[in-house]
Parts: structure tokens; sequence; C-alpha cells
């Protein structure tokens, strides 16, 4: 677990991340720090389910959908976190095509690869839509 705040103290909303990929992880993490959220970063759905259940929910949480060899997926960590008020965007190269009967409601999915700017646009719309 990591947990890292804005440096510019324009902290928005605490956005949970789960990547199983430590490079896109940290590049992910940056670029949401960057754009003044505040991020709190797993490496495997079961320590992100920890982290739902020990600490008050977020505003969003942002995961890949294959968590490489874990015991939960993406998909699975979205329904574990059921709070109306979190967002849920789903980052994935392969998996798109289940989202209609995998994807939770209040959820995006943002196809790989995308660009920095792409992730925040699709996470500010995904916010804006379950205020």
């Amino acid at each position: 677990m990591h947990l890292s705040n804005s440096h510019n103290g324009a902290e928005r909303s605490t956005i949970l991340l789960v990547e199983d990929e430590a490079l896109r992880r940290e590049m992910l993490e940056e670029t949401l720090i960057e754009a003044g959220y505040k991020v709190v970063s797993a490496a495997s759905g079961e320590e992100a389910a920890h982290l739902l259940i020990r600490t008050p929910p977020p505003r969003a949480v942002v995961t890949d959908i294959n968590l490489g060899r874990a015991r939960m997926d993406g998909w699975g960590l979205a329904r574990l976190a059921r709070d109306p008020s979190c967002g849920i965007l789903y980052v994935s190269a392969d998996s798109a095509h289940r989202w209609a009967s995998n994807g939770v409601p209040r959820s995006i999915l943002l196809p790989k690869p995308f660009a920095p700017a792409q992730l925040v646009q699709t996470l500010s719309d995904l916010l804006i839509r379950t205020a």
C-alpha cells in the first residue's frame, strides 16, 4: 500500500488506485497526483479490499481488471466497493467486451492504452456523474 498526497494542496478527492504492474501503477499515481487527487494505491485486489474495509470509502476506485495471479480481479473489487458515492473506473487492455455483463452501476471503462489526459478527463467525468 502506498499513500500519496498532492504536493500542490489541491486535493479534491481520495482515489483508490489498483494496478498490479508496478511501473504502470507509479505512472498512473503520478498522473492523478498532478491532477490534484489524493491517491491510495494497492498492487492487488486483496490489498485493495483490505483498504476498503479499514479506511473511509474513497471517492472513486481506478482499477485494472486483470490483476495478475490475484484471486480478486477488478470486477470483484468493484462489487465490494458498494458505497453509492464511490465511482468505479475500470482500465483494461482486453476485457472491455465483458463490461456490459460484469461492470457495476456508476462505472466507466477506459481501454488501454490511453494518454494521461484521458485518464484525468474520464475520472473527472465519473466523479461528476456520481456526485
